[in-house]
């Protein structure tokens, strides 16, 4: 994992007395980046699907909340270490399935075999065939509270602009 690399070299400011916050962003739901574009086409195209076994979990964060949870841990100075920026609810990716095409009111049948996102994807398959739910525990527990913490409202507040 690339945090395991960068991470570390941010602990020296603390020495000097520097506060040291650390954010772990989960994906960006955005309809221009990020791992939703492709959604969006593979559903407007009528070929939505889930992707391998749709048991992996997707934790994901609405862009928003994403710059609102970073200007909280900016201007709070009880804010100290590593964060997880992701929606307090992941979804697995049969669940982010169901949930986009029930908001773009297109079809979801057509799943994608893992053993060809292998084929076409090799090692990069593994982001979207590998998963785990991300804990925002810490981050509530500053009092940050969500403007999207559920996917469908999310999504339905992306795709209705």
């Amino acid at each position: 994992m690339v945090a395991d690399y960068w991470e570390p070299a941010t602990e020296p400011v603390e020495a000097l007395g520097v506060r040291r916050v650390v954010a772990r962003t989960a994906p960006l739901l955005h309809p221009e980046t990020g791992p939703l574009p492709a959604s969006l086409l593979q559903f407007k195209l009528f070929a939505g699907g889930r992707l391998g076994s749709g048991r992996q979990w997707l934790s994901w964060i609405h862009m928003a909340d994403t710059v609102r949870a970073l200007r909280f841990l900016a201007e709070n100075e009880a804010a100290a270490g590593v964060y997880n920026l992701a929606s307090p609810n992941p979804v697995t990716n049969a669940e982010f399935t169901r949930v986009l095409s029930r908001v773009m009111r297109r079809p979801a049948f057509i799943p994608v075999p893992e053993f060809a996102l292998k084929l076409a994807l090799g090692e990069v398959s593994a982001l979207v065939l590998e998963g785990r739910p991300v804990s925002v525990a810490k981050l509530q527990g500053l009092g940050f509270t969500f403007r999207f913490p559920t996917l469908e409202a999310a999504l339905r507040d992306i795709l209705d602009k």
